[in-house]
C-alpha cells in the first residue's frame, strides 16, 4: 500500500506538468502507459483515473481504521496513521486541482471572441 499510494502521487504530479508542458508548447514524450494506449492518455481518462485511486485510497484507510478499531492483530497504528495521511494528501491534491479546472474554465468562459 505504501509503495503504491506515493506512485499513485508521483503519477499524478507528473500527469500534472505533463499537461502544463503541453499547454506551454513544449514537446512532451509520453509515458510508457500512454504509448501502449493512445485512448489511455486523454484528459479525462487520466483524471477519471486519478478520481479513483484517491478515492481507492480512501476507502483502503477507512477499511485499515476499521480493522484496527475492531483489534486486528497484524495492524499498526503506525501504517493506520500514514495511509490516513496519505489518503488525506490526495483528497487535498484532487481538491486543489479541481479548484485550478475551475478557475481555469471560469477565465476561459470570460473571455470574448
Amino acid at each position: 500500500m505504501a509503495v503504491s499510494g506515493m506512485t499513485g502521487i508521483e503519477n499524478m504530479l507528473a500527469q500534472m506538468r505533463a499537461v502544463v508542458h503541453a499547454a506551454e508548447g513544449a514537446s512532451v514524450t509520453a509515458p510508457a502507459s500512454m504509448a501502449t494506449n493512445p485512448a489511455a492518455g486523454s484528459f479525462a481518462t487520466e483524471l477519471k483515473a486519478s478520481l479513483e485511486r484517491v478515492s481507492s485510497a480512501q476507502m483502503s484507510a477507512k477499511a485499515q481504521a476499521s480493522a484496527y478499531e475492531l483489534g486486528a492483530p497484524n495492524i499498526s497504528l503506525n501504517d493506520v496513521m500514514i495511509d490516513l495521511q496519505k489518503a488525506n494528501i490526495g483528497f487535498q491534491t484532487a481538491v486543489q486541482v479541481r479548484n485550478r479546472l475551475v478557475a481555469a474554465y471560469k477565465e476561459i468562459s470570460s473571455i470574448s471572441v
